[in-house]
């Protein structure tokens, strides 16, 4: 039986283990976490979610304070349409965070951004073009364009010096979204390097609907989409990303044509993760039950995550002057909707309850979405429990290795 060390992505002239870890904003694919996968020879990503808030607490900028102190006097206005982003404090605070995880990187694997174009910040195509030029100028080896289409973001970027340089890659949930993409940015001349194949079981954002995600199945969109390929004569590798949680699982996928495979959910429970320490016990402690999808993200997009996240109904004020990435270019979120509606409902109610939507940025900056993928539940299959009840922490490097060298469906606990 092969085990995941059987196999290399080949990206390039580059060869590499074929394991990606995810990019889970905000900064829980800390720039440490991404290190080491490169350093054991994969391939690492982080997060440009809310750069300006992963900047002011890695490097002490000051750029969300800043933000919240130029549009204070908008704070209780519904109209958010003035709450614009300073163009140049998101291109350094990219810099800053990218440059100094490239600076850092050692091993012969590679360091990727995740790139979501649901980050619309009040100014779509600007703000996306500024943090896609800046990654590349801070250096970064690959951008994984996510959450959305992205028809035009090649165009964004065509003009830039490295554009034919650094590793392209789109997440896609259906091939007919990779024959959008691949359609609109045909006039670049340029492919992807890589295309993410993300099924239903994924943590976070899902690209299906919340009613029928349970009727897709990620070995079929993936065959679908390698099919496909070969047929068009595109040698684009694949790599599959939604609940392969063994390396019995990544081979299975590795023996069909997957190039590599995407995972993060294990990942989620490492030392060198963003998540405070206490959320990831109660990700240790969850059971199938504990899990749900909803719709609660203003995104649009349904969302996994576990049932007791603070941030489900919590009718919170919007804080759009201070964060703001979810403003559409015309300012707007569908949260304010929904919080002023219920303000509206229950006047002079102090505490109030916001069920159906939920203020997402304020929630992520302060780890109280909690996000994950289908097979959380089985993170305490893991580990070992401490005296005291809760559960060991694990080292990035036993997970990726785990992944690497496992066989027969086995998952190797710390010593």
């Amino acid at each position: 039986m092969k085990c995941v060390d059987d196999f290399r992505l080949r990206l390039g002239g580059r060869e590499l283990v074929p394991i990606m870890i995810g990019g889970m904003g905000v900064d829980i694919s800390t720039a440490e976490l991404a290190l080491e996968a490169a350093r054991l020879g994969g391939i690492g990503h982080i997060s440009d979610a809310m750069i300006k808030t992963v900047s002011d607490r890695r490097f002490d900028t000051k750029f969300v304070s800043a933000k919240q102190k130029r549009y204070k006097h908008n704070v209780a206005n519904v109209d958010k349409s003035d709450v614009q982003f300073d163009l140049g404090d998101v291109a350094e605070a990219t810099r800053l965070h990218v440059g100094r995880t490239m600076e850092a990187k050692r091993g012969e694997g590679l360091i990727f951004i995740n790139c979501m174009e649901k980050l619309t910040m009040n100014a779509p195509r600007e703000t996306l073009r500024v943090r896609l030029t800046a990654a590349m100028d801070a250096g970064i080896d690959g951008i994984t364009l996510a959450a959305g289409l992205h028809l035009g973001s090649f165009g964004l970027i065509e003009d830039h010096p490295r554009f034919k340089d650094v590793k392209l890659g789109i997440i896609v949930s259906s091939l007919r979204a990779l024959q959008l993409f691949l359609r609109k940015s045909a006039r670049t001349g340029r492919l992807p390097d890589y295309v993410v194949v993300e099924g239903p079981l994924a943590g976070g954002h899902l690209g299906f609907g919340l009613d029928d995600w349970m009727q897709y199945d990620l070995r079929v969109i993936t065959a679908e989409v390698i099919d496909w390929l070969s047929q068009e004569k595109l040698d684009i590798p694949v790599i599959p990303a939604g609940g392969i949680f063994t390396g019995t699982d990544a081979v299975s996928y590795l023996e069909t044509g997957c190039a590599a495979v995407q995972v993060a959910t294990r990942f989620t429970v490492a030392k060198e993760c963003g998540l405070p320490a206490k959320v990831q016990q109660e990700y240790f402690k969850a059971c199938e039950d504990d899990i749900e999808v909803n719709g609660i993200s203003p995104t649009g997009y349904p969302m996994r995550m576990l049932k007791s996240s603070p941030a489900i109904g919590a009718g919170i004020r919007p804080n759009c002057e201070a964060f703001g990435y979810l403003l559409d270019a015309k300012g707007h979120c569908d949260y304010i909707d929904a919080y002023y509606r219920e303000v509206a409902a229950h006047p002079g109610q102090k505490n109030i309850e916001v069920w159906d939507k939920t203020c997402l940025c304020t929630h992520m900056r302060n780890f109280d979405c909690w996000t994950c993928g289908h097979y959380t539940y089985r993170l305490k299959d893991t580990t070992r429990k401490n005296e005291d009840g809760s559960y060991r922490l694990l080292t990035a490097e036993h997970i990726f290795r785990d992944y690497q060298f496992s066989k027969d469906g086995r998952i190797a606990l710390p010593e």
